[in-house]
């Protein structure tokens, strides 16, 4: 069997997003200094207008019928509750945890923070920017903007439980970090675990104490504290969530594979002995088998069916995808669809919206369009890209 191959449509190679948008740094130079080391601050790193604004805010928040938890509202701290800020909206549309504008519009007034979040999944600008990141860090990314009233914060001196890429989109805020209490948490460590050295460290001499302004961006890897607060006008900011694989992620993989190996193990299925009195007498046995099956199993194929689940692939419009399947000739032009995490395992092509199995025919066209190129109906096969895009893994080159 060959070598499992990848390719994701977005990635370009000599074009990044960590260079050109956000650190002016290669990917390679980011990677041996900053990730997950130590937060780094880049001065008008790009022009962020294109991603969002405040025109952006008034419309997802007024016009698109948003619902909990695409919003939070945060105020001295403490999260409000959802109940406060949404309502059914009327004829045709009475699910009550809708957001009420008119209800946000009054907390945002009294100094609340707003939170966006998840906008890789209503705004199409920051999603684009977002699957590209993805596939550059080879980690999911999601984003939340923060829109933060003039000399208010919305949250206390914390830690997050993945790396972070501040984006200032409008206004300026004041950033005060420290240095880590917990280094490198988990998801399942969260700062409360440890809210009073959390309070304590933030007593203590600011790592970084800085204002950031339109353009600028600040990365923090994952345990760093940090508070913000808006200036003299309203601040709005994007956070690009990097959320990590770990080596614990990885151990976690490893032992799953493994302890599904052993149900084909009849002794691991036995029952223990009647009247056994704890555990140590079979744990020999026990270890034996499980260190054995570690060694045995690969847990690369749980891995990256896991990876493939934590982020989306591209936008399909059902329509357009129908009229490039029923206009389709030798002439016309298509690609792999974007963020697709597309592996190819000898005959099956793994991808996040499924599988396809192959023949030995088509697998050195399938092998072609993996490298995210446009191609001709007729360069791979009229009926093989008919297939795929029915399957939704082509796209129309144009799209």
């Amino acid at each position: 069997m060959s070598a499992p191959t990848s390719r994701d449509a977005d990635a370009q190679p000599g074009v990044g997003v960590l260079d050109t948008r956000l650190t002016r740094l290669s990917r390679e130079d980011f990677a041996r200094d900053f990730w997950a080391r130590r937060p780094l601050l880049t001065r008008a790193a790009s022009d962020f207008t294109d991603l969002f604004a405040a025109d952006a805010v008034d419309e997802l928040v007024s016009r698109r019928g948003l619902r909990t938890p695409f919003l939070r509202v945060a105020k001295d701290g403490a999260t409000l509750p959802e109940a406060s800020f949404t309502a059914p909206a009327g004829v045709g549309a009475m699910i009550a945890d809708q957001l009420d504008d008119t209800a946000l519009w009054r907390s945002f007034a009294d100094g609340a923070t707003l939170v966006l979040q998840a906008l890789q999944r209503t705004w199409e600008p920051v999603a684009d920017l977002v699957a590209r990141l993805g596939t550059e860090l080879g980690h999911p990314v999601q984003a939340n903007a923060y829109v933060t009233p003039p000399q208010n914060r919305g949250f206390d001196d914390h830690y997050d439980v993945h790396d972070v890429f501040v984006l200032q989109i409008a206004g300026t805020k004041r950033w005060i970090v420290h240095e880590p209490v917990h280094p490198d948490p988990l998801r399942d460590q969260p700062w409360t675990d440890r809210r009073a050295a959390v309070e304590e460290a933030a007593k203590g001499e600011a790592h970084l104490d800085t204002v950031l302004a339109p353009g600028d961006v600040l990365y923090l890897p994952r345990g760093w504290l940090h508070a913000a607060e808006a200036q003299g006008a309203v601040s709005i900011h994007l956070t690009l969530g990097v959320h990590n694989w770990t080596r614990h992620a990885l151990a976690e993989q490893l032992t799953r594979a493994a302890l599904e190996l052993l149900r084909d193990d009849p002794e691991m299925r036995a029952s223990l002995p009647l009247g056994t009195d704890g555990p140590a007498d079979e744990l020999a046995l026990v270890r034996e088998r499980l260190v054995a099956a570690l060694t045995e199993t690969d847990p690369a194929p749980l891995f990256h069916r896991t990876r493939r689940g934590r982020a989306r692939p591209a936008p399909l419009g059902p329509l357009a995808q129908l009229r490039a399947v029923d206009s389709l000739t030798p002439e016309a032009p298509v690609r792999l669809r974007a963020s697709l995490d597309a592996r190819l395992e000898g005959r099956r092509l793994n991808t996040r919206v499924g599988w396809l199995d192959f023949t030995d025919e088509d697998l050195p066209a399938v092998r072609r369009l993996l490298d995210g190129r446009a191609r001709t109906a007729h360069d791979l096969g009229v009926a093989l890209v008919e297939r795929l895009l029915r399957a939704g893994v082509l796209v129309p080159a144009g799209r």
